[in-house]
C-alpha cells in the first residue's frame, strides 16, 4: 500500500470530496457564505481562494493518496485569510499561529494513521515557512462530519486547550513538537534497519 502527500493546487482541488470542494465555510464570511450557497456558485468561490492564497501566502493544503485513491485532506492559513474563524466564541487565533481549518480522512481509509501524516505534513511545511505553532477550533460535540474538526482528533494529534470552551475551545499545538514526531520515527528505523541484515532489510514485504 502505497501513502503520498502532497500539496492542493488547482490542478488536484476537484480530488476532495464533492461536498468539500464546493464549501465555503472557512473561507468567505457568514453572510458572502450564505449569499454564495443561495446565489452564486460555492466552487467557483472556492477555487478563487486557494488561487488567491497560494500566490499571496503560498501552500495551504495537503491531500493523502493512498494506491493513487485521494483518501483524506486538510486546509490551513493564517486568520487573515479564514473570515470564518472570528465567528468563533474562543477567537480570536494567536499572532503567532496559522490556523487549521479543516480536515477530513474517507471513512474507508479512517483508523490508518492517515490523520496524524496530514497533520505532520502540515507541520513540516509551515516549521519550513517559519511559522511557530498550529491552532484550530475543536467541536466537542461533534458526531458526524463537518466543516470544523473533532476536539478528540486533534487533541489525540498532540494538540492543548489553550482556549475553553464547552462546544468550540480553541487549541494549540507547538510545531517542534509536531516535528519530533518524524524525528523519533526516524531514529527507531535507523535502529530497526540497523539490527538487520542487508538481505532481510531489503526483502520485500
Amino acid at each position: 500500500m502505497s501513502r503520498r502527500l502532497v500539496n492542493i493546487t488547482l490542478d488536484n482541488l476537484d480530488d476532495l470530496p464533492r461536498r468539500c470542494r464546493r464549501c465555503v465555510f472557512w473561507e468567505l464570511d457568514p453572510v458572502n457564505g450564505e449569499r454564495a450557497v443561495q446565489s452564486g456558485d460555492p466552487g467557483l468561490e472556492k477555487e478563487a481562494w486557494i488561487s488567491a492564497t497560494l500566490l499571496e501566502w503560498g501552500s495551504c493544503g495537503k491531500i493523502v493518496y493512498v494506491d493513487g485513491v485521494p483518501a483524506g485532506f486538510v486546509l490551513y492559513a493564517p486568520p487573515l485569510y479564514t473570515p470564518r474563524s472570528v465567528a468563533f466564541p474562543t477567537s480570536p487565533v494567536s499572532a503567532d499561529a496559522v490556523l487549521l481549518m479543516t480536515a477530513h480522512v474517507i471513512p474507508e481509509f479512517s483508523g490508518g494513521g492517515l490523520g496524524r501524516m496530514l497533520i505532520q505534513g502540515v507541520a513540516k511545511d509551515l516549521t519550513r515557512r517559519g511559522v511557530k505553532a498550529i491552532e484550530a477550533f475543536g467541536d466537542l460535540k461533534w458526531e458526524e462530519p463537518s466543516c470544523v474538526v473533532p476536539a478528540e482528533y486533534l487533541l489525540s494529534v498532540g494538540f492543548k486547550t489553550v482556549r475553553p470552551h464547552l462546544r468550540f475551545p480553541r487549541l494549540r499545538l507547538e510545531l517542534k513538537t509536531a516535528v519530533s514526531w518524524r524525528e523519533d520515527v526516524e531514529v527507531a528505523l535507523e535502529r530497526l534497519l540497523g539490527s538487520m541484515s542487508p538481505e532481510r532489510a531489503l526483502r520485500p514485504v
